[in-house]
């Protein structure tokens, strides 16, 4: 579960958060936070880590460019009441994942996506996917394996998955997308050096991946790097 250090901010608004109506109209169910009357902005999504549901990160959009759009999607496969999760784990240990889950839900948040951006009068490289553990690795996924269909990705202490990996080759339509990723030093469930790896496979592949190393921090989102990614992703929209 994500845990939220010195955001007090956040946490006074958690019951305004669980409030917030489930909208059902797209492919995934989500929370949304959108101005009707903007147009063509930035439209941020996202994605839960493994067990957690659509509330877990949406509190993060108060740190973020009030002007966007925010939209946080829950997984589709069900483990129980309140907590979701987008693939099955393959294997002891190793936090792999099976295969038909992963194509699955990767065209389930492809689907998302093309219905989201007419929905929100936005363009696909204006659309940022922020996920979070097994929400990130669902972000390299589709931002990897699709690069027109998104602007950028934000992976938080996630890992680029073998079958992934042994996929990527260069590819132009790579090159214009802009990555975000965080990982914390101290992190246990997914270590510092997945992250780092993942650093690592990407400049392979002549892209630019903003890499920040957390010291100290464990599986979890600090005040810091949400400040680093609100930089990032004003940044993006000038």
């Amino acid at each position: 579960m994500l845990k939220f250090f010195a955001l007090l901010a956040l946490l006074a608004s958690a019951t305004v958060h669980a409030q917030t109506p489930l909208q059902t109209d797209l492919p995934l169910n989500y929370l949304e936070q959108a101005n009707p009357e903007s147009r063509n902005q930035p439209l941020v999504i996202f994605l839960h880590g493994y067990g957690s549901n659509e509330q877990d990160l949406f509190g993060i959009k108060d740190e973020l460019p009030a002007q966007y759009t925010y939209l946080s999607v829950r997984a589709p496969m069900d483990m129980e009441k309140g907590s979701y999760q987008w693939f099955r784990k393959k294997g002891e240990g190793a936090y792999n994942g099976e295969t038909d889950d992963l194509k699955s839900s990767s065209q389930r948040v492809l689907d998302f996506v093309a219905q989201a951006v007419k929905k929100y009068h936005t363009e696909a490289n204006k659309v940022f996917l922020v996920g979070f553990s097994q929400g990130a690795i669902m972000s390299y996924e589709v931002g990897l394996r699709h690069p027109e269909a998104v602007g950028g990705i934000a992976a938080l202490s996630g890992r680029i998955l073998p079958v992934l990996k042994s996929a990527l080759k260069p590819d132009e339509k790579r090159q214009a997308l802009a990555i975000f990723i965080g990982h914390g030093t101290a992190d246990k469930r997914l270590p510092f050096v997945d992250g780092s790896d993942a650093n690592r496979v990407l400049q392979g592949l002549a892209l630019k991946p903003e890499f920040h190393a957390y010291q100290g921090l464990g599986h979890n989102i600090s005040a810091a790097e949400i400040e680093d990614l609100n930089a990032w992703l004003q940044r993006l929209n000038p």
